[in-house]
């Protein structure tokens, strides 16, 4: 029993990277753009989270820096292809391969560093109960942020003013812009939540999910955050739910490694990866539900006069 409260936290925990880079998409996708910069972004905060835990002791400090790199690299991918026009696709890749490679050039000091001891979170009282104490109730804060992350978002996108907004410049920038609204300006605000979103998942992961440096150290993970978006059908609820499905995957193959499975390792690595390509394909078999829940204009560039 203690080692399924071990796989529920483990799920848990690898589930919030995943949901929180993919939320930051979402809410991009949601404005018409898409960045396929993720990768490169998570990678830039990682290393900036774990540089400033390491000059500060604060890991709070830390997720605000990777929050920081991951908005900064969001606002100049947003103005290239929001006001400079260069293709979406293309850009997106260009970001998340510079973000590979500046992030291991600046990471190469840290590579033996060490983050001071990490703090054990608990809920008191709850965190005692037997199963679903260890399994729910000693997580990392993000953790839960992550949740109420979802319910705010659920909120602003479908409840709000602004959120409605946002969804109208996605679904037609160009009537949004004939009723007076910025169309370029709520989109680079867009670009830029959804980038500092990314870069506190790759935070998380140097800071707490696995406290180190490594170059490389994200692993794909925002590639599989981007996937997240369309298995959700862009809805944030579902988003999470993907998370901690894929979550459950990854930490899957180190349980069955665990409990000594005969299954080669190299195939336990790709599961996560395998899961992603079977689930895009079932989806893809219906491309008119991909069509109604889609954004309409998502990756189309909006040029105010035209």
């Amino acid at each position: 029993m203690e080692s399924y409260a071990l796989l529920i936290a483990a799920t848990l925990n690898a589930g919030t990277v995943l949901a929180l880079a993919a939320l930051g998409l979402l809410i991009n996708e949601k404005a018409g753009v898409v960045n396929l910069g993720a990768e490169g972004m998570m990678l830039c905060a990682a290393i900036a989270g774990f540089a400033c835990v390491v000059h500060t002791g604060n890991d709070w400090l830390g997720f605000a820096a990777g929050m920081g790199a991951g908005a900064v690299l969001a606002a100049i991918f947003g103005v290239l292809v929001i006001w400079l026009g260069t293709n979406q696709y293309a850009t997106g890749l260009a970001l998340s391969l510079f973000g590979v490679g500046f992030s291991a050039f600046v990471g190469i000091g840290y590579v033996q560093e060490k983050l001071p001891e990490r703090p054990q979170y608990e809920i008191p009282g709850l965190a005692d109960i037997p199963l679903v104490g260890p399994a729910l109730f000693k997580q990392h804060p993000l953790v839960y942020g992550a949740m109420v992350l979802v319910l705010a978002l659920v909120w602003f996108l479908y409840k709000s003013r602004t959120g409605l907004v946002l969804r109208a410049v996605g679904e037609s920038p160009t009537s949004a812009h004939a009723l007076g609204y910025p169309v370029r300006r709520i989109r680079l605000a867009a670009v830029v939540a959804g980038g500092a979103l990314c870069g506190l998942a790759g935070a998380y992961i140097s800071v707490s999910y696995t406290p180190l440096w490594v170059e490389g150290m994200v692993a794909g993970k925002g590639w599989i955050a981007l996937a997240l978006t369309t298995f959700a059908t862009w809805r944030p609820a579902r988003v999470l739910l993907g998370a901690y499905l894929f979550g459950g995957v990854t930490m899957l193959q180190f349980h069955l490694q665990g409990a000594g499975v005969e299954v080669p390792s190299q195939l336990l690595t790709a599961l996560p990866y395998i899961a992603t390509i079977v689930v895009l394909a079932l989806i893809s078999r219906n491309p008119t539900w991909i069509r109604v829940n889609m954004p309409a204009s998502l990756g189309k560039p909006f040029y105010p006069g035209s």
